[in-house]
């Protein structure tokens, strides 16, 4: 029967320190040469089962000491140097696995740290925004991922893109699609650019959404995707290639540091664009106006979904034509948030989109359902939000469903031109930007203390939240 071989060398070496033990000395115990137990120390000969054996006679160590895996250990260090400030000292598994079995403690020590640097620098983030709404400017920063860059670029300034949306309402009109512009766009790309579009089976892509093959000049679907989405699929692929130049003048405006953070911010800029050839600015306007920005009634009249036509509306602000300045948010049901923007930039000193009591966050019990009600912050400032969640790709029996809800809002002030805005009745929900800014007392959705209080625990006294604070 063949041996179970184990290398195990960080192990056994500690085993020999912790006895006090020359190698020579644990080899003659062992039956072993010394230059074998060396090697056996660095991991260049195996632990055979027989060693094993010795050792647990010899030394009585627990054999499970000398099989287990530092599996735990070596999952929390690929978190510590997957953050971006570590990104180019990244080591390989095999170096990591290493640091894990010969230091253990070193490893953990490291994995601490690292926590602790991320609770710091999540405070200091907190502190940074209270500073920021109070007019004091800080310089705290702290390293981010490429799309951390495209996020905040994007989120701080209006969702709307003059020259692409100009550029997309005029390719519109060029192609006068009438009622089917997914076949429109399809006999484009086919003249103009000699690309097919076709939908494949699960099977055939099982873990893409979408696929150009540049060989075969076909742009491949996957049947997962409902109509809106393939449809916007198209526009994408169909923007890239009409509005090239205006995409790529936008892309420059935004200044970006790296090459994946511009192509991150590309494929947002044709997604951007996609929904503005999806819903021209003109019709859609004019209809949402009708329609008092009814987002079901939009969302039929253009055959788009409720997300699209949602997105839709946070970028009507051409001069002069312009509709309340809206914005939106979107969390899956863990309460990442996915993407936030706005009209004129997401209001996060104003709203923040970090409270627990949102309608966004109810909505995933009252799925498909549309939540609309007005929220007041703590300095008294109101807002309309309507609420609703959304699911992904269509999925196969036994799969679970991909859903996030999007939160769209707007000032109370516009609330009255809006369908929405007779349906909610005061008293309006008290809420926060978030809870570590966020200083009502009793509040029974707070999950957090506020940094700018200390904690007010009295051993006579328990108030109604778990964080209670002076």
């Amino acid at each position: 029967m063949a041996e179970n071989k184990i290398f195990a060398g960080p192990r056994v070496r500690r085993i020999r320190n912790g006895l006090g033990l020359t190698q020579t000395a644990m080899a003659e115990a062992l039956s072993i040469s010394p230059s074998y137990l060396n090697l056996i120390e660095r991991n260049q000969r195996p632990l055979t089962v027989q060693l094993l054996l010795r050792l647990a006679s010899v030394y009585k160590v627990d054999m499970e000491d000398l099989q287990g895996e530092a599996g735990g250990s070596v999952a929390q260090l690929k978190e510590v140097f997957a953050d971006p400030l570590l990104s180019g000292e990244l080591p390989g598994d095999l170096e990591l696995v290493e640091v894990a079995d010969a230091a253990p403690n070193v490893a953990g020590g490291i994995v601490k740290l690292y926590r602790a640097y991320r609770e710091q620098a999540s405070r200091l983030s907190d502190l940074a925004e209270v500073l920021s709404r109070e007019g004091r400017a800080t310089s705290l920063a702290g390293a981010r991922l490429p799309i951390d860059e495209v996020r905040e670029k994007l989120e701080q300034r209006s969702n709307y893109f003059e020259a692409i949306d100009a550029a997309a309402e005029a390719f519109h009109a060029a192609l006068a699609p009438g009622d089917d512009l997914a076949g429109a766009l399809k006999a484009w790309l086919k003249k103009e650019h000699g690309v097919v579009v076709r939908l494949l089976p699960v099977h055939a892509m099982p873990t893409l959404r979408r696929r150009f093959d540049r060989h075969s000049m076909r742009l491949f679907l996957s049947e997962r995707l409902s109509a809106h989405d393939q449809l916007r699929e198209i526009a994408m692929e169909a923007v890239q290639l009409a509005l090239r130049e205006e995409i790529a003048a936008e892309l420059d405006r935004l200044t970006l540091s790296g090459n994946e953070a511009r192509r991150i911010a590309r494929f947002e800029l044709a997604r951007n664009a996609a929904h503005a050839l999806m819903m021209p600015y003109d019709a859609f306007l004019a209809a949402a106006q009708r329609a008092r920005f009814d987002i079901d009634l939009l969302r039929t009249r253009f055959a788009v979904s409720f997300e699209q036509a949602a997105t839709r509306l946070t970028m009507l602000q051409r001069p002069g034509q312009a509709a309340p300045p809206f914005f939106l948010l979107e969390l899956d049901v863990a309460g990442h948030r996915l993407r936030r923007a706005g009209a004129q930039g997401f209001p996060q000193a104003r709203f923040g989109g970090g409270c627990p009591k949102l309608n966004v966050h109810a909505a995933f019990a009252q799925p498909g359902q549309v939540l609309a009600e007005r929220v007041e912050m703590p300095d008294g400032a109101a807002f309309l939000t309507v609420s609703r969640t959304l699911d992904g790709p269509h999925t196969a029996f036994g799969e679970r469903v991909r859903r996030t809800a999007l939160l769209l809002g707007c000032d109370a002030v516009a609330a009255a031109e809006t369908a929405y805005g007779e349906a909610v009745q005061p008293p309006p929900v008290a809420v926060g930007a978030a809870c570590r800014l966020c200083e009502r007392q009793g509040c029974l959705g707070r999950a957090e203390p506020p940094v700018t209080r200390p904690l007010g625990l009295d051993e006579m006294v328990a108030g109604l939240s778990l964080f209670d604070f002076q």
